[in-house]
């Protein structure tokens, strides 16, 4: 009987240890609770419970308490950092949420152009990326996992063709705002001629005179002076040098074909209106060519000659349907019309391929006008509103019966007040003596004995 007591005793002390060296560290109190009462179920009531030992019981007591301390130590700081994990998420979510809505504030502020909305917009959204910065850094410092930094990381970055495309039509959108703005300033100094020859226009005209003439004059200046701002401030934006520019006008060169660029911050011209005019004066130059001409030289027409009073009736009518035409619309329905390929002529001579790329960064508007089309762009719409107005002025010209006979000074000629005007003004009015003609500016006529001036640039004799 002791034997087989001892033999009973010595078992139970075996299976004791082997559980409780089986068991986990990580399992919490229930599971070991359960472990525990089903070992005691196989053996309650059993010679087991005869001879254990109260010490034993005791230390498997600890032992049981430590393994449920640890259990719910260690499963206490996963649930915080499991709870902190989503809460970055969260904020994660939320901050991208927020760029977005600031981007498309930003995309919105561009049409129509708004500087305000575009300025909050553009801090919004620096603002976000600030926030989603902070927010990377406190996931690195809170984890070691380097793959899903380097995944945040990667996600920043993919903004980044996003922010340099913005950059490049804010950059666009400004020289646009400076040409509006000298647009402004040059309507707002003739406010007074510009709402004459207004209510002149809306007048019905019978028939041309010198005076309309004149007045189609008029409205080819403004056109030229806009597009040149624009051209100046497109210049300035692709890094142009703008003196070397003027310089190669002033010598009676196309170097307009062949201008350098240069890779550094625009250079400044000393005088800036001087540069102004000197571009103007090549614009001019382009689009008047071939103006003699009763078809620009498109075609080798001669109607006037044959049948004169048939062609300054047709002339002044295409004057007259064309003058309340939206030159876009016009093209957008017949672009192979004769004043379709008097734009495209003109525009591939005044700008030429090496300008439009330093623009634009492409050819695409050349490409479209090489194949016959018109493109739907803010630069085009510029130009044709000066085509436009050429073309009025050469349809009214040829309606004159005589013609209109047109001059333009040359450089170093003596200034004549009565054919000229000066395009700098002089105080009181009066230029002084000893000036010749730096360049010419724009063309002038002459009908019967009414003179439209020619606009010329003014220089010492010396210069």
């Amino acid at each position: 009987m002791a034997g087989r007591m001892s033999a009973n005793f010595s078992d139970l002390i075996h299976r004791v240890a082997g559980s409780c060296l089986i068991q986990t560290i990580g399992q919490g109190e229930e599971e070991a609770e359960e472990k525990s009462e089903s070992f005691l179920d196989d053996h309650d009531e059993s010679t087991y419970s005869d001879y254990e030992d109260q010490e034993e019981r005791s230390e498997r007591d600890h032992e049981h308490e430590d393994e449920r301390k640890m259990s719910v130590t260690g499963g206490g700081k996963a649930a915080e950092k499991l709870q902190a994990a989503e809460v970055l998420m969260m904020e994660v979510f939320e901050a991208v949420s927020a760029m977005k809505k600031a981007y498309v504030s930003l995309q919105g502020a561009h049409s129509p152009w708004d500087p305000e909305k575009m300025r909050a917009a553009d801090a919004a959204v620096v603002a976000e990326f600030k926030r989603l910065g902070r927010l990377r850094e406190r996931f690195r410092r809170g984890s070691p996992a380097a793959a899903a930094a380097a995944a945040a990381e990667r996600a920043m970055v993919a903004y980044d063709p996003e922010v340099e495309e913005l950059k490049k039509e804010v950059k666009e959108k400004e020289a646009q705002v400076e040409n509006l703005r000298e647009r402004l300033k040059q309507a707002s100094g003739r406010k007074g001629r510009t709402r004459r020859a207004s209510a002149r226009f809306r007048e019905v005209v019978h028939a041309p005179t010198p005076e309309l003439f004149e007045l189609c004059m008029n409205q080819v200046k403004e056109a030229s002076k806009a597009f040149t701002v624009l051209l100046l401030s497109l210049m300035r934006s692709a890094n142009w040098d703008i003196a070397a520019a003027v310089r190669s006008i002033e010598g009676g060169t196309n170097a307009m074909t062949s201008f350098p660029l240069i890779a550094a911050a625009a250079a400044k011209h000393p005088h800036p209106t001087h540069a102004k005019h000197a571009i103007e004066s090549y614009v001019c130059r382009k689009i008047f060519n071939g103006f003699e001409n009763e078809a620009f030289y498109l075609s080798g027409s001669l109607t006037s000659l044959i049948q004169p009073e048939k062609h300054r009736r047709e002339c002044f009518t295409q004057y007259r349907d064309m003058q309340s035409m939206d030159p876009v619309e016009l093209l957008g329905i017949l672009p192979d019309c004769q004043f379709g390929r008097f734009c495209g002529k003109k525009f591939l001579a005044i700008v030429h391929p090496k300008m439009e790329e330093s623009f634009f960064g492409n050819l695409e508007q050349r490409r479209v006008v090489v194949n016959g089309g018109h493109p739907r762009t803010q630069f085009y719409g510029e130009f044709l509103a000066l085509a436009k107005a050429v073309w009025l002025l050469h349809k009214l010209a040829f309606s004159l019966d005589p013609p209109p006979s047109h001059f333009q000074a040359t450089k170093g000629a003596e200034f004549h007040p009565t054919y000229m005007e000066s395009v700098v003004k002089f105080q009181e009015g009066v230029a002084p003596p000893g000036l010749v003609v730096g360049f010419p500016v724009s063309p002038g006529f002459k009908i019967g004995n009414f003179v439209i001036k020619s606009r010329v640039y003014l220089v010492n004799r010396t210069s």
